[in-house]
């Protein structure tokens, strides 16, 4: 039997205010899983992400990481935020950069990976230029390409495209399950939208709110490669459908209709 990447045990969270964010939360999740967590606001998908990076503690319960603390584990985790946060006086190169050059990596060591970073994410054209000569897809792609520059085992992203347009978040939706594949990572995601965990995901967690606790574990079935054809199949409108209806009772229960 294969032990799990991530291992999250009756983990609940309290803040300092009283107020219960998580309570009993249990999930494993395999190596090569691509899993989302869904939900209403305020049912504890960003803090249960941080708590398995390691920047934030549980109240109680453990969480375990390649079977040590999340602490232990960071070299193993790189984390991508709903903000690209990059540094506006740094080129995309110096960017994606950054680690590397606070790890004291040698120039020549640093540039090479840096430059198969960029490839990968297809912007080794715009390695030059600065974060404000580059659109919003753009932005989240260094983030990304940054993120991979640690080799990662495991990725963490807190709604990395929640701000993009339409179009835009299909595409690098598109492009995250290409490297997901060719990267071998364990990803837990969080978003707000039932069609994008879908399409990503091998599974979906639904939270019911106030305070946050598992309240469905969806498999999702669609065939690998995923593309934007996926899109067009009845498979997935009917997956998207039947998720949807979940998250619908998921929030009327609990009086969180958006």
């Amino acid at each position: 039997m294969v032990n799990p990447e991530i291992t999250i045990d009756a983990v609940v969270k309290q803040f300092r205010t009283g107020a219960l964010a998580l309570q009993d939360i249990t999930l494993n999740v395999d190596k090569g899983e691509f899993v989302s967590l869904l939900g209403p606001s305020g049912c504890g998908k960003s803090t249960l992400l941080r708590i398995v990076s390691g920047l934030t503690a549980p109240s109680s319960g453990t969480v375990t990481v390649n079977g040590i603390t999340p602490m232990d584990a960071r070299d193993l985790i790189s984390f991508i935020f709903q903000d690209a946060t990059l540094l506006p006086w740094r080129t995309v190169e110096e960017n994606v950069g950054l680690g590397l050059e606070l790890e004291h990596v040698p120039l020549a060591a640093r540039q090479k990976t840096v430059s198969k970073m960029l490839e990968l994410v297809g912007l080794i054209h715009v390695a030059q230029r600065y974060p404000r000569q580059l659109s919003g897809g753009m932005k989240m792609r260094v983030s990304i390409a940054r993120a991979l520059v640690s080799r990662p085992r495991i990725l963490l992203l807190d709604e990395p495209f929640a701000a993009l347009d339409e179009m835009s978040r299909d595409r690098l939706n598109e492009e995250l399950l290409r490297l997901y594949i060719e990267q071998l990572w364990t990803v837990l995601f969080v978003t707000h939208s039932v069609a994008e965990a879908v399409f990503l995901s091998t599974r979906i967690v639904i939270l019911a709110p106030h305070p946050g606790r598992i309240s469905h574990i969806v498999p999702i079935d669609l065939p690998w490669p995923r593309t934007a054809e996926t899109r067009t199949s009845k498979a997935y409108e009917d997956q998207v459908a039947s998720v949807s209806r979940l998250l619908r009772s998921v929030q009327t229960s609990t009086g969180e209709i958006e």
